[in-house]
């Protein structure tokens, strides 16, 4: 999950974004990156001992929008700023513009805080990164900004970052808070079945893990639930989050792949056996019989305005950077998924 937090155009932001636009989604997907970004360059300053030696890179990054910093997350082991809490500075403020911005960075490649970032990874890939202080101590500001503001708020984040705020974004919801959230680049964390270059393969391998997960559901639960009781899975439903991701991406491409086949299902009658599978993972099974088994898997999720970036990308590194994300020449194709 390593960063993508270099700048392409500027030091200040996306520099083409002028009068903002609070109801245009390209507007909003580009503030929404520029302050994760804030967050990579705050780290930065951090690490290179800029702060009251020199200027700061990272103000522009969330200035050029209107907002001030409101709050530097600190992580308890290595001390690196891994998240920011930015505050709308403006008493016109536009309606669609958010009063608060929670944004959390991914893995940075340099020696303070790779090490640290790099279990973080480890417990992301097991299904713990809900174990970690790192987000615990994450949960407890967006547990306080919501409850205190209000609705009004964004999630954001880019891969570990973007893993961070949709497991925020989760909890929140089965609360009851419905955040709006933009998740660049997040991790899928199962086998990457969109990298093989067949359809064929691709449709039958995805077809053959629905049917088994499927009849194992069947076989631990039965066909119905139990009375009285929401599955979690389905409770978060209405939760809509932002997803964007990339193909070239191995990290999150297998998303496209989750949402497509999730809609072939459907349409060829089988949606009730997709319903099924969807809902319950090997893990989720497994840990109804062995209840110290890890969490449920963090990628898997009901509903999504899925962005998927056509342009095409050289490497992984650009394909998983997080600067393409504000890109003034960007092409991509919106799809609205959501669970019934």
């Amino acid at each position: 999950m390593a960063s993508g937090g270099r700048a392409s155009f500027s030091l200040s932001g996306p520099s083409h974004l002028k009068a903002i636009d609070w109801s245009n989604e390209h507007y909003r997907r580009s503030i929404a990156a520029s302050l994760v970004q804030g967050v990579y360059v705050l780290e930065r300053d951090r690490q290179k001992n800029k702060q009251g030696l020199q200027a700061s890179y990272a103000p522009p990054w969330w200035e050029s929008f209107n907002f001030q910093l409101n709050h530097r997350l600190i992580d308890d082991v290595d001390e690196s700023v891994f998240g920011a809490i930015y505050e709308f500075n403006s008493s016109s403020k536009p309606p669609n513009a958010p009063n608060y911005v929670i944004a959390f960075r991914g893995t940075l490649n340099t020696p303070p805080s790779i090490s640290r970032d790099l279990k973080l990874d480890l417990l992301c890939i097991c299904h713990r990164l809900h174990e970690s202080s790192r987000f615990k101590l994450a949960m407890k500001f967006v547990e306080h900004i919501a409850e205190a503001y209000g609705p009004n708020i964004w999630l954001s984040g880019h891969s570990l970052g973007s893993a961070m705020a949709l497991l925020a974004g989760k909890n929140m919801a089965k609360k009851g808070y419905f955040i709006e959230t933009y998740l660049f680049n997040p991790p899928f964390l199962s086998t990457p079945v969109e990298i093989f270059r067949y359809p064929v393969l691709k449709t039958g391998i995805r077809f053959t893990s629905s049917v088994v997960k499927a009849a194992l559901t069947i076989a631990i639960k039965g066909w119905n639930p139990k009375p009285g009781k929401e599955d979690p899975f389905t409770a978060l439903s209405s939760w809509i989050p932002h997803l964007f991701v990339n193909p070239n991406d191995l990290l999150c491409s297998e998303y496209k792949g989750y949402f497509e086949h999730r809609k072939k299902m459907e349409e060829i009658g089988a949606g009730r056996i997709e319903r099924l599978s969807t809902k319950n993972s090997i893990v989720c099974l497994f840990s109804s019989v062995v209840p110290k088994m890890s969490s449920e898997p963090l990628h898997l999720l009901p509903s999504a305005y899925l962005t998927i970036n056509l342009t095409p990308f050289p490497d992984f590194r650009t394909a998983h950077g997080i600067q393409q994300w504000w890109d003034p020449n960007f092409n991509a194709k919106v799809e609205l998924h959501q669970f019934n």
